[in-house]
């Protein structure tokens, strides 16, 4: 049975989805290991998160999808290693699988799905070029449009928080001409969780059909959030604040245009989620949240009606 692959945005109703495992997870990273800063603080303060606690919560993600009756495909578990964040192994974009060139520590990631991509018609599996660095965490869909968030500073090289290079958006402009791709830059910190927005998910992201959630000083220009403020309206956006930010409130994820799955300690954002009548599923996910990523991050959308 093959696998009809189609994304074209965040929130309409998901049908397949590759989902991380925090099985084998493997020790504690030493501070040198740290990929960003987020989990570097946790590795410092001895509070980096324990692999049975992440192990359940990813479980509490897995139930809320069978809830919704999606079909959920997991990695193949490598021993003592991390594979919970699917979302930077790849991406859909239309009826296309888009394998991601990510950091060379992780690169075993993507062969863990193989088992996935062999379901797939190989004629719509595009591969990037070496020289080009994109990560799933960074490419947004939004109808016509692809968001991109990446890094335009000349100290790229020297920033292992920096994850998409120009290269990268001009790779999916030539893959995609029918769409219309905005790059925004993102700031980067390799020390202060609370300015480092690793990807475009950790600043903004659509919900609803109309709706988004944005962090205003994730993005290098103001320009930037100005297009997005353009596009969607201020008063249909959800502004979070700096702490909020580092919590990874704009990392939710969406099962449909009107469902949710959100942390349950974001009592702010799920009320105005609530209030604009989202179905909120609430569920624990702050121990992942310590490295840096969170719902949207553990998730690789297949297929969405």
């Amino acid at each position: 049975m093959m696998l009809k692959l189609n994304v074209n945005d965040e929130t309409s109703r998901l049908r397949a989805v590759v989902l991380g495992t925090a099985q084998s997870n493997g020790p504690t990273p030493t501070i040198e290991e740290a990929y960003d800063p987020k989990s570097l603080e946790h590795i410092i303060a001895g509070t980096y998160p324990l692999e049975i606690d992440m192990v359940a919560e990813m479980e509490g993600f897995h139930n809320v999808f069978k809830k919704y009756n999606v079909e959920v495909f997991r990695p193949e578990v490598i021993k003592d290693y991390n594979q919970i964040f699917t979302r930077d192994i790849g991406f859909v974009i239309d009826d296309k699988f888009v394998k991601a060139n990510i950091l060379p520590d992780r690169d075993r990631e993507l062969p863990a799905i193989d088992y996935v991509l062999q379901q797939i018609n190989p004629h719509n599996i595009i591969s990037a070029p070496v020289n080009v660095h994109i990560e799933g965490g960074d490419v947004m869909l939004w109808n016509d449009h692809v968001f991109i968030g990446t890094y335009k500073g000349s100290d790229y090289k020297d920033y292992i928080t920096a994850r998409t290079n120009m290269e990268g958006v001009e790779f999916i402009k030539e893959m995609f001409p029918n769409k219309i791709v905005k790059e925004f830059d993102l700031v980067k910190s390799k020390i202060e969780p609370r300015d480092n927005a690793l990807h475009l998910d950790c600043c903004f992201q659509p919900v609803g059909s109309s709706k988004g959630i944005i962090y205003k000083s994730g993005f290098r220009e103001e320009s930037d959030y100005m297009y997005l403020v353009k596009l969607f309206g201020k008063e249909n956006l959800f502004h979070i604040e700096r702490e909020e930010m580092y919590n990874m409130n704009s990392n939710i994820f969406s099962i449909d245009t009107n469902v949710v799955v959100s942390e349950r300690s974001f009592k702010r954002l799920n009320n105005w989620l609530r209030s604009n009548d989202f179905v909120v599923e609430e569920i624990s996910y702050k121990e992942i949240a310590k490295q840096e990523g969170l719902l949207r991050c553990s998730t690789l959308p297949l297929i969405r009606d």
